[in-house]
């Protein structure tokens, strides 16, 4: 088969991470998987995001064979494609791990990201939640596997696509979306909001979060059926 546009789209988004600062070194990959063909593209490991190509993006199923690539994916793998496996029936396709500086903070002083104001409303319906510390034995054995899984464990009750990103404990954040577009921008907005929150919290401690009905209104003008944010799609 041909997955030259999951190749691009993937190759794109991840060359645009350092272009938007949310990457040093190479801390970060995209993913984006194709729901007809169950496939999913991703960034080769420890490869220079200057480096990348379209052809060296590494092609994989569901069950984490490699289809089709001569490099090794990245290391992260397997936590985008349990993540993959559980979420893509819902539009999920495209997902986002750096390790961008404001959000790594509140990821190592294990506090979820309060929803304080509209900028973080327009993005997220509430809080950036926080994992659980993760076991000896989880990390001992199929870490990034089981990274996934308590990943998962924070929506367990809540729509992935409703609060479109997580901060792993001690490690950092994961964004996703219905794009390689969206899911990049979504990762940009939760470093935004992320810095917002920390020098929010530095002026008052314990900052009220935003009333649910100023989250409400932020969110759904731009989301759902009642949107009325930005232009109206083509027909």
């Amino acid at each position: 088969m041909n997955y030259e546009t999951i190749r691009k789209d993937c190759c794109q988004a991840n060359k645009a991470l350092p272009e938007t600062g949310l990457v040093d070194l190479t801390f970060g990959n995209v993913s984006v998987f194709d729901p007809s063909a169950k496939v999913f593209a991703i960034k080769p490991s420890g490869v220079p995001y200057d480096q990348l190509t379209p052809e060296s993006m590494v092609i994989l199923d569901l069950e984490g064979e490699i289809i089709e690539g001569s490099y090794r994916p990245s290391s992260d793998t397997p936590t985008h494609r349990y993540l993959f496996k559980q979420w893509h029936a819902g539009g999920l396709t495209s997902i986002v791990h750096t390790h961008s500086r404001n959000a790594v903070a509140f990821a190592q002083a294990a506090q979820a990201i309060p929803c304080l104001g509209t900028t973080h409303s327009d993005y997220f319906h509430g809080s950036i939640p926080l994992t659980r510390t993760m076991k000896s034995g989880e990390v001992e054995t199929d870490y990034e596997w089981n990274t996934g899984k308590v990943i998962a464990e924070c929506f367990e009750k809540n729509d992935p696509l409703m609060i479109p990103a997580v901060l792993v404990r001690n490690h950092g954040p994961f964004a996703w979306g219905s794009s390689a577009e969206k899911a990049v921008e979504t990762a940009q907005a939760l470093e935004i909001v992320s810095e917002m929150a920390l020098k929010s919290l530095q002026l008052r401690d314990g900052a009220a979060s935003v009333p649910p009905y100023l989250l409400d209104k932020h969110f759904y003008r731009k989301h759902g059926t009642t949107a009325y944010y930005g232009q109206p799609k083509k027909p």
